[in-house]
């Protein structure tokens, strides 16, 4: 099975990707995200390192318990053949209420499929009071009208 587009990426190509990730993320579904992954992928979230999409699973599982009212906005940075980085921004709040935004960066890295083999994120948060929100779009995929993160000075 192929997960389209495939490589080599256009540039057109390549930001159809990002969206679909982005897309992918907003919904929340831990198993849904993973079919975007080879059965072996390879992660480094922050300090945590993964292998396989049974630990995806289980990662985005945990995350999204732990962060509640997540909206996600992904752009893309540059790409090559089967690679595309991006930088991103997410906002959610804790148990406790307590808003943060998200920074971050990652590196794609494609096989042949289309599946992404290995992902490479370094993420920073802050603290945001409720009134510095950005992100305001119902659960779900970010709508189509709603400013990306260079249109809003991030």
């Amino acid at each position: 099975m192929t997960r389209m587009p495939l490589p080599p990426f256009s540039h057109a190509n390549a930001v159809l990707k990002v969206r679909m990730a982005e897309n992918a993320w907003n919904g929340r579904d831990p198993q849904a995200v993973s079919m975007a992954y080879t059965l072996d992928t390879r992660w480094r979230n922050r300090s945590t390192f993964l292998t396989g999409r049974a630990a995806v699973v289980d990662f985005l599982t945990r995350k999204w318990a732990a962060e509640q009212q997540y909206r996600l906005i992904k752009e893309i940075w540059t790409h090559g053949d089967n690679r595309i980085a991006v930088r991103f921004c997410y906002e959610y709040h804790d148990a406790a209420g307590q808003w943060f935004r998200a920074y971050g960066n990652e590196n794609w890295a494609f096989d042949a499929q289309g599946y992404m083999a290995e992902r490479h994120a370094s993420i920073n948060h802050v603290p945001i009071t409720p009134a510095d929100r950005l992100f305001h779009w119902p659960q779900g995929p970010r709508p189509n009208d709603h400013p990306g993160l260079s249109n809003l000075g991030l």
